[in-house]
């Protein structure tokens, strides 16, 4: 048995009040000559990985939740029927997964299988689409790459999280004060850049209601404008969104997810870096200034002041976290907000990755929405192609196949 991270460990609690599971899609081009053989190959390697091979087993109030071992069961894989067996079908299908949030208690995982697909981009005839459930508990974005990368074939260890002592918190609370106070005063000097203001909310930090749908647009990445393929997506969705907001607001910014600096502590390691959109701007000066944001967000993450709240917080007690996240209330609204969108990034490697023989063609991610976040967007590659992916509540984007068109244009 292992403690469950502080931060872990928020994910858990509060995944009863803001749904945070990921689904990570997977399309591999033909269909397995054995699909239970496949299957078996599957839960077999799952058994072979100590962070597949667990659950979580949540003691009482006074104390962090315990991650234990448990058995992979053939049940942890799921074969589907969509009523359309088309890609935008199984898209629909895969949105509706969402209703069904993973108990960590039994399981932290599950695999969805759909057969027999058509129209997958980048693949000629019928193919499979396999999709990783995963609590946000047991792995952030990076590291639930890496395990579905072990799940179909890569042989790269998925090495486990060992959770430091959480130490004093009177101590290590002192600590982060007087980084803090360092950050400050580095800042005053011009040694780092401020943090992002927080702007007004606009139509997409609505409250997702009504039907919510997936759409992925791929290209490779030869094709994606921009020194990196997440500069060069931020720029082309500041154009989409500035259109869906009919021009109306023009301090956008986005929330993007990163990877935090350091040795890995707890089975999520990222922060969010908010950047700002610069619609009014040309797309080269807008990636310019896309760029600087994301590198300055970096150097704050390398601040020490980073490095002692992350540790003060994996000292909070048990009580009163969950104190803590027993009183957030997701009906308010907030006033003002981080950013206006969710972009995750995420390159998941090489195409080795296979499914009963057949060979990775793409792969997709579709960031959860939130109380204040009705439109998401993912970045996720694999060998050479790259899959842009829109997550939309109908609350927040009314026809999402003509934001989705904008997008495709705009790339």
């Amino acid at each position: 048995m292992s403690r469950m991270a502080a931060v872990d460990a928020q994910f858990y609690w509060m995944s009863a009040k803001v749904p945070n599971d990921q689904f990570l899609l997977y399309a591999f081009a033909g269909e397995p000559k054995d699909l239970e053989g496949a299957i078996d190959e599957v839960c077999n390697r799952a058994r072979g990985c100590p962070d597949l091979a667990m659950r979580v087993e949540d003691g009482g109030a006074l104390s962090y939740p315990r991650w234990v071992a448990a058995a992979v069961e053939s049940t942890q894989v799921v074969r589907h029927e969509p009523a359309e067996q088309s890609w935008r079908g199984c898209l629909d299908a895969v949105a509706a997964l969402a209703d069904s949030q993973l108990d960590i208690r039994q399981m932290p995982w599950r695999l969805h299988i759909f057969t027999a697909i058509r129209g997958i981009p980048g693949c000629a005839g019928g193919g499979v689409v396999a999709v990783l459930q995963v609590a946000h508990a047991l792995a952030d974005g990076t590291r639930a790459s890496a395990l579905a990368a072990w799940l179909f074939g890569r042989e790269v260890w998925v090495p486990r999280v060992d959770v430091p002592s959480p130490g004093c918190l009177l101590r290590r609370a002192a600590d982060a004060a007087r980084t803090h106070h360092r950050l400050v005063c580095d800042t005053r000097a011009g040694l780092l850049s401020p943090a992002a203001s927080p702007r007004p909310p606009v139509a997409t930090n609505v409250r997702p209601d009504g039907a919510r749908t997936l759409r992925t647009v791929v290209r490779k990445r030869t094709e994606m404008p921009g020194a990196t393929v997440t500069v060069g997506a931020l720029a082309a969705v500041s154009t989409a969104l500035f259109e869906l907001l009919d021009g109306s607001a023009d301090a956008l910014g986005a929330e993007v997810p990163i990877a935090k600096p350091g040795v890995r502590q707890a089975h999520n390691h990222f922060g969010n870096v908010v950047v700002g959109l610069y619609p009014q701007l040309a797309v080269d000066a807008r990636m310019e200034r896309i760029a600087a944001d994301l590198a300055h967000g970096r150097r704050r993450f390398q601040h020490p002041a980073a490095f002692s709240a992350d540790r003060a917080f994996a000292a909070v007690p048990a009580p009163l976290l969950r104190w803590g996240v027993a009183h957030f209330d997701p009906t308010v609204r907030p006033v003002l907000v981080a950013g206006n969108t969710v972009l995750s990034s995420v390159y998941r490697g090489a195409g080795d990755l296979h499914f009963g023989g057949a060979p990775v063609v793409l792969t997709a991610g579709y960031p959860a929405l939130s109380p204040s976040m009705g439109l998401t967007h993912g970045v996720h590659g694999i060998g050479d192609t790259i899959a842009i992916s829109v997550h939309a509540a109908a609350s927040a984007v009314a026809d999402v196949d003509a934001y989705v068109r904008c997008l495709d244009s705009v790339l």
